[in-house]
């Protein structure tokens, strides 16, 4: 009698090795290195233009209702707008804060007061500085550091002219001038992290 012999076919597996996985990791890797830093400083640029957009909203709430107060005129600065502001406190200690993109650093001292907002920024201005007159071309020069930190290139100038318009000083209209000085538009002064 002959005996049967069950035959047992072990099916051939294929996957990857060790070195092809490797070089897929290794891709990954390089990826990731250009990748998450661009993604990482689009959202904290996109964090600080919020920041910034926030506090030009107060402003011209602030002046919107000083307007309304019946008290505008040539003389009106930034001091008369706080009052309608929200923020957490007025710094005058002697602390720098960030300009603009090319003039570097300012100090909150009682001719240039900060405010410092609940969000972390700040905003600076010229104690002194008026409107100089009721043209649509007379404007309050203040700028906005958004993040707060000195020497991080965060800060946008900007402007408010006595019709209520709000511009950064890549926008300046021809001939505006404060009680302080006149001005000239220069969009190399604008941060790239900056737009309306």
């Amino acid at each position: 009698m002959r005996k049967k012999y069950l035959v047992t076919i072990i099916p051939k597996f294929s996957g990857f090795t060790l070195a092809e996985l490797l070089i897929a990791l290794a891709i990954l890797g390089v990826i990731a290195t250009f990748t998450i830093p661009k993604i990482l400083s689009a959202q904290q640029n996109g964090t600080y233009k919020a920041i910034a957009k926030e506090n030009l909203s107060m402003v011209a709430g602030a002046f919107e209702q000083y307007k309304l107060s019946g008290n505008l005129s040539g003389g009106t600065g930034i001091n008369d707008l706080t009052p309608y502001m929200n923020y957490v406190r007025i710094d005058t200690s002697g602390v720098s804060v960030d300009d603009d993109q090319i003039s570097g650093t300012e100090v909150c001292d009682a001719s240039a007061p900060c405010l410092r907002m609940h969000n972390g920024s700040t905003i600076h201005w010229i104690s002194a500085d008026t409107f100089g007159g009721t043209n649509t071309t007379n404007a309050l020069w203040f700028h906005i550091d958004a993040d707060g930190v000195v020497s991080s290139n965060k800060s946008v100038a900007i402007f408010l002219y006595y019709n209520g318009r709000l511009v950064d000083e890549g926008q300046i209209v021809a001939g505006t001038a404060s009680s302080a000085q006149s001005y000239t538009a220069d969009s190399t002064k604008v941060p790239p992290w900056f737009s309306w």
